[in-house]
């Protein structure tokens, strides 16, 4: 049955309220947990759930993502039959809407119409959780649905099923129907198409704004988040790289923490998340905050509530403070304190 899914995974979106995390980035390659891309997420449920085609449909800036995919080795979708699919717009991105588009879609239609799988998941590229698709299907044909909607806690999750056959023919007739995408298509009281939602149990989080990108990553560090999302048999894949174990110093104090290899912790850590090969200095407190990839911070530095973006460089005595509902965040190369002027 799962072999039956063609996986459509939507890279369009841009939210204004985490604009400071997507100026070189789409959503879909923004980094979270220590390791991951929040694509990774929707990507693995996909392949666990044994959808051996996946096509990604891109808008803004997707050389990050298109550089973190590959040639989708990673999930094993690297094949001569099927795999990985990228189709960036061929036009001006000004044409299209918020979400994924049918005319978006509809310039990429031979995806579609040589494609053998019966039915499609439709979903965002920015949901954090893990889910069986094939649960979600199998209660789609059980019930006789047109379409299926993921939903956690009564909230859509932006995770849809679908025939192919419908998904075709609302593609087709976008100009007629007026329905620009598929959520239009549901909202619309006149649609006629019998919609069925299916409850997600487990931790499901969508991540659109800074704040609940900062509230969903702290959240990994409660055990019964981290036990819902990353497990043995339905494991959350991503780009592999190769890097020294993160070395502890002496002085160094880590609790209750996240921290990626290829560091080096010489102060004190809690309540963290630390992504790869960064450099935490001698007497640096750092609490309840975010530290992208490869950032460095020198020693006597203070940061609570933050976080910091990717290659962020902060020197000597650096005292930065935010608040658990707005947390101060440093864009991608930010320089700052004394290193600004060596």
């Amino acid at each position: 049955m799962a072999m039956n899914m063609l996986g459509i995974i939507d890279a369009t979106t841009y939210k204004e309220d985490i604009s400071d995390l997507i100026k070189n980035r789409s959503m879909a390659a923004i980094p979270f947990g220590g390791r991951y891309r929040l694509i990774d997420f929707v990507l693995s449920n996909m392949v666990n759930s044994g959808i051996r085609s996946v096509a990604i449909f891109p808008k803004y800036q997707y050389r990050s993502l298109m550089d973190h995919l590959g040639s989708g080795k990673q999930w094993d979708l690297n094949r001569k039959r099927d795999g990985l699919f990228f189709f960036p717009s061929p036009t001006s991105s000004q044409e299209y809407d918020e979400f994924a588009s049918f005319r978006q879609f509809s310039d990429h239609l031979d995806y579609f119409s040589r494609s053998s799988q019966e039915y499609a998941v439709i979903a965002n590229s920015y949901t954090v959780c893990n889910i069986d698709l094939q649960k979600v299907l199998h209660q789609h044909l059980s019930m006789g649905c047109d379409i299926t909607e993921v939903t956690s806690m009564g909230k859509p999750l932006e995770i849809y099923i679908l025939s192919k056959d419908l998904l075709l023919n609302l593609i087709h007739g976008y100009q007629h129907t007026g329905f620009r995408t598929l959520q239009e298509a549901i909202a619309n009281e006149y649609s006629q198409f019998q919609v069925c939602q299916y409850e997600h149990g487990e931790y499901a989080a969508v991540v659109d704004s800074i704040q609940n990108y900062y509230q969903y990553n702290l959240d990994l560090l409660k055990p019964q988040v981290w036990k819902q999302l990353f497990m043995k048999n339905r494991p959350i894949l991503t780009k592999v790289k190769d890097e020294p174990p993160t070395k502890y110093y002496k002085e160094s104090s880590v609790k209750n923490s996240i921290i990626a290899n290829g560091c080096k912790i010489e102060g004190t850590v809690e309540n963290s998340i630390i992504f790869r090969s960064v450099h935490v200095g001698k007497g640096t407190v750092i609490k309840n905050s975010i530290i992208m990839q490869k950032s460095q911070v020198q020693d006597n530095c203070f940061l609570e509530n933050v976080v910091l973006d990717k290659d962020v460089k902060l020197g000597t005595g650096v005292e930065l403070r935010g608040s658990i509902h707005a947390p101060q965040v440093l864009r991608k190369g930010t320089v700052q304190g004394a290193l600004m002027n060596s």
